[in-house]
């Protein structure tokens, strides 16, 4: 899933993803991954898991 339908579904601005991701919080292989073109693919399933983990 690209970025701007990430931003859609789950309410994080395209700023606060590319955050996430520059900070290590969304990980690359499980929360996303760049596809050969470049573009940042997103796995929504994992980034749910990791919304409703318990702090």
């Amino acid at each position: 899933m690209l970025i701007n339908k990430v931003t859609d579904l789950i309410g994080y601005t395209d700023d606060a993803i590319r955050a996430k991701i520059k900070k290590g919080v969304w990980l690359a292989g499980i929360h996303w991954i760049k596809a050969p073109d470049g573009r940042l693919m997103f796995n929504l399933e994992a980034i749910q898991k990791w919304a409703e983990r318990k702090v």
